[in-house]
């Protein structure tokens, strides 16, 4: 069975990580056909008039499923985000952003293993800005109870399908009691659906001290949108940086797996980015496939990437941003070798 997804390159390193990425894919005989869309400032290079097309939403509409490289957000100004627009646009409530310690990988840290699950759609990210007068603007945060209700039910039926063993709730409760209040409420009626997962809920500022102290009982966290935006990269942070973050983005009916770094356009083109990232997403988007519809296949593949660039990194095997010599071509040949 070959299935058929959507490739969204983005722009500045963002084509050179998804060449890599096709390369390693195609080594490993994933059952993978990719159809390529644009998104990003490149959509418009090419005579798009919006930076996510109508044509490539159409196709992960379709089929149901993309990679998506890196696409430039400018900052205090400008178009709004391209990954907000489809989280958004296509309902995918949910962004899972797994950290694990890396084979090779030297850090402050050591087994680190956690999930952390992001409402996507709603919090201060739902862009309901105004100004009230020249001097006072104001940022809407928007918590409506179907949304809460379903983001943490969908982080219990993950840690069951996973076998992890607790769910962590992180809010803001004591201060914002009715839109942190609504979220957490909603999780503690929702612990008594899933009695075989730990259940555990922890004030925001409290629980990023505790992150840094010893991350090490943290298993699956559970958080608003704005939270889980912070707590991802920092997390990130402690197993090597934003390099070796995969993340997706899951709704009812489309999933979207992406790199969370940068575009880096200050590297384009040197044969310098670090495709690995992408590449853990893409090993998340085969084990998606083989969930959701019932592929083996496609599980057994993810699992032959992971030993592969496992090994490559236990090897000694790394890019400059990961303290070694290698090159994006050079990196990918490394995984290939040990596929």
């Amino acid at each position: 069975m070959v299935h058929t997804a959507v490739l969204i390159p983005g722009d500045g390193i963002g084509p050179e990580v998804s060449a890599a990425v096709r390369e390693i894919l195609g080594a490993a005989s994933a059952p993978i056909e990719f159809v390529e869309h644009l998104a990003g400032e490149v959509a418009l290079t090419q005579g798009f008039k919006e930076l996510l097309p109508a044509e490539t939403l159409a196709a992960i509409r379709k089929h149901k499923v993309a990679l998506k490289g890196p696409c430039t957000t400018p900052i205090a100004g400008g178009f709004s985000s391209v990954n907000v627009a489809l989280r958004k646009t296509l309902n995918m409530f949910a962004a899972v952003r797994p950290v694990r310690n890396m084979p090779g990988i030297k850090t402050r840290y050591d087994n680190v293993d956690i999930v952390i699950v992001r409402e996507n759609t709603e919090g201060l990210y739902s862009g309901l800005e105004n100004a009230i007068t020249p001097d006072v603007v104001v940022s809407l945060k928007v918590a409506t109870r179907p949304a809460c209700e379903r983001i943490v039910d969908w982080a219990f039926r993950y840690a069951e399908q996973r076998n992890r063993k607790r769910v962590t709730v992180l809010h803001k409760a004591n201060i914002m009691k009715l839109t942190d209040g609504m979220f957490l409420n909603e999780a503690r009626k929702l612990r008594t659906r899933h009695p075989s997962i730990e259940y555990d809920e922890r004030i925001i500022d409290a629980a990023m001290m505790r992150l840094v102290r010893d991350p090490t009982p943290f298993d699956v966290i559970v958080c608003e949108n704005l939270y889980g935006d912070l707590l991802s990269d920092l997390c990130a942070g402690m197993v090597g940086g934003l390099g070796v973050a995969p993340g997706s983005n899951i709704g009812d009916d489309c999933a979207v797996f992406e790199s969370v770094h940068g575009s880096a356009p200050d590297i384009a083109g040197k044969n310098m980015a670090n495709p690995l990232a992408l590449l853990m997403s893409a090993t998340m988007m085969l084990n998606h496939l083989a969930t959701s519809r019932g592929d083996e296949s496609c599980a057994r593949v993810a699992r032959r990437i992971k030993a592969a660039y496992d090994k490559a990194l236990a090897d000694g095997q790394t890019t400059t941003d990961l303290g070694g010599k290698l090159g994006t071509r050079e990196f990918t040949a490394a995984v290939i070798a040990r596929l």
